[in-house]
């Protein structure tokens, strides 16, 4: 058994790029493995620590150069029954479909990165000849590359690949689903997804370092994302997608069914802005909501509708804003990225500002 940990907190691009949770996350993995009997000298654990990781643990770097080499060279040529592959950090989801990883030494100049897709398609070839039981685990956004506005568009990065072949199987766990973020608890510093998980996967330590079955693990993780989402702190949908000789298959958090597809109404600009707002952690908690609101001048929130419920509470005040003061949406967007700047967050919920105030804006001009 071998295992590949990659937690990605700090990047070249600077502070704005920071992810407080996937390194953290990566070591409490790490751990877990050396709990249940992994030998520390088949355990790969790469980090980008915003701070000093646990003592003791010795990690190596995650830029771009060193996580290729691994994957391309020296994992494919390890032996073993089974792969473990762990990854936190940023990502996108670039125009082609793919999901693209962003490593250590990204800057906004040149976002170096893996792809996630060639490398699970890697690691399906005869370019490697073992592991034939692979668990994939990523927890990174899979955002529109183009609602991020890249001045220039991602660049092909695949891996080189193999012949293909039938005797892997793999699953792969991802976090938040096509075209979403996956939400962080920066004061607690863990991914929301990683850390249903890791709970999950310590429930289940006397099965490991064997995966567990993905048909029982993923209803689990399921529940857990709805209870989250239910507190309003995350809006992402994880999804599994398994692949086997004898099936390859995608299972979402949220797939309906086709009748139920065909009837669904598209989303609203109200319903994006109300989305993109509780994809923050702290508009969950009542007390970090009304520090961003008290942001705002006195006259514009004395007349603000509250709530106990976040969601209740998000759709009154917007209302509220695009009706008597519209101009203050800019100063709720500046007063939320203020206290977090994540850049897959921030850019959504610019986009749904703009898209909700031209709304707002048309539906007054009628009147």
């Amino acid at each position: 058994m071998h295992a590949l940990i990659v937690g990605v907190e700090r990047y070249d691009a600077g502070q704005d790029w920071d992810l407080p949770g996937p390194a953290r996350d990566a070591v409490r993995f790490h751990r877990l493995l050396r709990e249940v009997g992994v030998p520390e000298a088949q355990l790969r654990l790469h980090l980008a620590p915003l701070t000093p990781h646990a003592p003791g643990i010795p990690y190596q770097p995650a830029d771009q150069a060193t996580l290729r080499r691994v994957l391309v060279r020296e994992l494919a040529m390890s032996s073993g029954d089974v792969l473990w592959v762990w990854w936190g950090g940023h990502g996108v989801l670039d125009r082609t479909g793919r999901l693209r990883l962003f490593c250590a030494d990204a800057t906004t100049a040149d976002k170096l990165g893996i792809d996630l897709d060639s490398a699970v398609e890697r690691y399906a070839s005869d370019a490697v000849l073992g592991f034939p039981e692979q668990l994939w685990i990523v927890d990174a956004c899979e955002t529109f590359e183009e609602d991020l506005g890249f001045r220039e568009q991602l660049p092909p990065d695949s891996l080189p690949l193999g012949h293909r072949t039938l005797t892997h199987r793999q699953t792969v766990l991802r976090a938040a689903g096509r075209g979403r973020t996956a939400a962080n608890d920066p004061d607690r510093g863990t991914g929301l997804f990683s850390d249903v998980l890791l709970g999950l996967l310590a429930d289940r330590a006397d099965v490991l370092p064997a995966p567990p079955d993905p048909e029982e693990l993923f209803p689990a993780v399921r529940a857990g994302i709805e209870a989250l989402k239910e507190a309003g702190r995350t809006l992402q949908y994880p999804d599994i997608r398994l692949r086997s000789p004898e099936r390859t298959e995608v299972m979402s958090a949220d797939v309906p069914a086709p009748a139920q597809a065909a009837e669904r109404r598209p989303i609203s600009p109200l319903q994006r802005v109300v989305e993109a707002l509780l994809a923050y952690p702290l508009m969950a908690d009542p007390t970090e909501r009304q520090t961003v609101i008290a942001v705002m001048a006195p006259h514009v929130t004395a007349t603000l509708p509250r709530h106990t419920k976040a969601r209740t509470d998000v759709t009154g005040i917007l209302n509220s804003l695009a009706r008597h003061h519209p101009e203050a949406l800019d100063d709720l967007f500046d007063a939320v990225v203020s206290v977090d700047d994540d850049p897959g967050r921030k850019s959504e919920l610019e986009a749904a500002i703009g898209a909700f105030a031209a709304w707002a804006r048309r539906l007054r001009d009628r009147k």
